[in-house]
């Protein structure tokens, strides 16, 4: 059989089968630290945010329900007061230095202009409100994420004020070496290359890709979002921005149409092959000679050997829910899997190009087939072809978990993938710990493997 040349892609007409998008407040309300996020829903988003972060709640985490009464959705109450006493309430309690609204599927129902009402309020109560719509109508999970930080870059400085200054750091910036850390290609400068990263990350993980890319002289001038609101990178004309992950294709599309910024399209930083490849696209961008990236990524594979081992000739079918899955796949292909579909909720062709690129060459590189890419995938349909196909594991979303243990398959939740630290070369034995431990579990492998996962961080 004559495998193909392309990657095949096809539309079917499922629903976004996925987790809702307000679960973005679980995450972004910890890596932006003087934040307040307030979700404007239903006492079902409120029942939904308790069980879905669930473990914070006695840890006092700042974020709260607007819940929507039938008055308010009748009408018959006036939002901008209702919401003006609850963000007073915010501001007296906790005086976070910005209030970020997520709007959810009601809020789209009953036409609520929180756009036209933050602004006011924004007045009123001195504090900066930016406005999320996180509805599950429009977008798939992680995509919550994204309409975020699209609207926090509008709140991003413009470039050239900061420039002014900052002109003491434009050109080169000496920086404090050891002999032993010190590369051919750093010396003892990094350039000062107005380089801003987006995507939220924990803080440990940022910094790795911090120091990956200072290994190579390269100086990040901010983050998108920052861990202070205050501290949001300058944008504008003659700064690059370059994403860390695929569902981000939104504030991309913001950042440059609205911000003027330069869009380093790169594959993303998950596993050793994609952070090598985020790299030197970066540096070729910025005309910088990577150093060392060859030896680095080849160390970190002999590190994961032992995992490598387990999943070698698995299979694997990605049924689609955190649009991770194209990243995923690629990884799992370097490491010898075989991928034999990847579902994925929604995808942007042109901001995941290089990443699609960087998967035809990889499964040219490891000889493997080419997998089937469907685009909004009909679970039923999904179902139906992994009863044919019969993968040793399924990537899929907490709902068909169940019903497919029960059909024989293996499964692995796509939002751990989602919460987990997988970024970076340093991470790759957190992704391969969570793929092998349901093959371990149910694959009659030696049980001394299992004590691998006390040498993971969170796994």
């Amino acid at each position: 059989m004559k495998t193909p040349e392309t990657l095949a892609f096809e539309c079917e007409t499922g629903n976004y089968h996925t987790f809702c998008p307000i679960s973005c407040v679980a995450w972004l309300y910890q890596k932006i630290e003087d934040s307040f996020f307030l979700v404007v829903g239903t006492k079902t988003r409120g029942y939904f945010l308790q069980n879905a972060l669930g473990v914070t709640i006695f840890a006092e985490p700042r974020y709260a329900m607007a819940e929507l009464e039938e008055g308010d959705i009748s009408a018959q109450l006036n939002d901008q007061k209702e919401l003006e006493k609850i963000c007073l309430q915010i501001r007296d309690d906790r005086n976070p230095s910005v209030i970020i609204w997520i709007g959810t599927c009601t809020t789209e129902i009953v036409k609520m202009d929180l756009e036209g009402i933050a602004p006011k309020l924004e007045k009123q109560i001195g504090i900066p409100i930016v406005v999320a719509r996180a509805n599950g109508l429009d977008y798939a999970f992680t995509q919550g994420e994204d309409t975020a930080l699209a609207a926090m870059a509008h709140r991003c400085p413009e470039y050239k004020h900061c420039k002014t200054n900052r002109q003491g750091e434009i050109g080169r910036i000496g920086i404090q070496t050891t002999s032993d850390n010190k590369s051919p290609s750093q010396g003892s400068e990094l350039t000062r290359s107005n380089l801003v990263l987006f995507g939220s990350l924990p803080s440990s993980v940022a910094s790795q890709l911090n120091l990956e890319l200072k290994r190579q002289s390269i100086y990040v001038s901010g983050w998108l979002p920052s861990q202070k609101y205050d501290e949001l990178p300058g944008l504008g004309e003659g700064v690059y921005v370059c994403g860390v992950n695929p569902f981000l294709s939104r504030t991309a599309t913001t950042l440059m149409r609205r911000r003027k910024c330069q869009l380093i399209g790169a594959p993303f930083p998950i596993g050793p092959d994609g952070t090598r490849a985020w790299i030197e696209k970066i540096c070729s961008v910025l005309n910088i000679n990577p150093d060392g990236l060859e030896e680095r990524e080849s160390l970190i594979w002999k590190n994961i050997e032992d995992y490598i081992q387990v999943i070698t000739g698995k299979s694997v079918f990605f049924m689609g829910d955190n649009l991770l899955e194209i990243s995923m796949a690629r990884f799992s292909i370097r490491c010898g899997m075989i991928v034999y579909e990847i579902g994925i909720p929604y995808m942007d062709r042109r901001y995941q190009a290089a990443e699609l690129l960087l998967l035809q060459q990889t499964c040219v590189r490891m000889k493997a087939p080419l997998p089937r890419i469907v685009e909004k995938p009909d679970n039923y349909g999904q179902v139906q072809r992994m009863q044919e196909m019969k993968p040793h594991l399924a990537i899929t979303g907490m709902a068909h978990a169940n019903p497919l243990e029960a059909r024989n398959i293996d499964t692995k939740w796509s939002v751990e993938f989602t919460f987990a630290q997988i970024h970076g070369s340093s991470n790759a034995r957190d992704i391969l710990e969570l793929v092998t431990r349901p093959l371990r579990r149910g694959g009659g492998f030696t049980p001394g493997f299992r004590s691998l996962s006390k040498q993971t961080i969170g796994g």
